[in-house]
């Protein structure tokens, strides 16, 4: 399967394109094998067999034989978007575990040639939303669920999936180096979804965490 490249932005609709493609790879797998490699649970018993797993901490599921992918109890079938990120997810997995070392979009394969465009739609984006205020940005992690992390003047790992960690760092800066965010994978990602669905992440990690802040300001 081909892979498709990020561009300035993530083509979210590029990227669902590939539904059909996807589906077609997935047809005769060992649904044990795949439960172990994505860290999902395999119900058999749910027919026609389904897998049950988080996605960004919220429960979801993928039916096996059509591969549609259900958030939580819903009984309609998610977005075109959710759809290929967890197919994505469920074709390449491998059950590689994770490094515990973070790496920016750069050392991704092909990475390098897109981490200025990957770095404005995330990590500028959050430091043009927070500026100096890492309280706010703190408060916006953790409404998010974030877990702490030791990296940076504050950072927060987030679990967009089973084996699939995002972790966003926030520096304030001082008068040598400017402020900045930016938004890692671990070292294992590539084993788990495409550069292109790395992407995709971060743009949605980093919108998860805009909004999270606008909510705070209204309440």
């Amino acid at each position: 399967m081909s892979v498709p490249k990020p561009s300035s932005t993530p083509n979210l609709d590029r990227f669902s394109r590939r539904l059909g493609e996807l589906r077609s790879a997935l047809q005769n797998r060992d649904p044990i094998r795949l439960a172990e490699a994505t860290g999902s649970e395999w119900k058999p018993e749910e027919q026609p067999g389904e897998f049950r797993l988080l996605y960004w901490g919220q429960p979801a599921r993928l039916t096996a034989g059509d591969w549609l992918v259900y958030k939580g109890c819903s009984t309609e079938p998610a977005s075109d978007f959710e759809q290929a990120m967890l197919l994505y997810y469920f074709d390449i997995a491998d059950g590689t575990p994770e490094e515990g070392r973070w790496v920016s979009f750069t050392d991704l394969p092909d990475g390098k040639f897109y981490s200025q465009a990957f770095q404005g739609y995330t990590g500028r984006e959050i430091w043009a939303a927070f500026g100096a205020n890492l309280a706010a940005f703190e408060d916006a992690c953790k409404a998010l669920g974030g877990a702490r992390q030791d990296l940076g003047d504050a950072s927060y790992c987030f679990r967009a999936l089973p084996r699939v960690p995002v972790l966003v760092v926030y520096w304030l800066g001082d008068e040598d180096f400017p402020g900045s965010a930016r938004v890692l994978f671990d070292a294992s990602a590539s084993h788990y979804l495409t550069t292109d669905a790395c992407a995709v992440l971060g743009s949605a990690i980093t919108r998860k965490i805009i909004s999270a802040n606008l909510k705070n300001k209204d309440a």
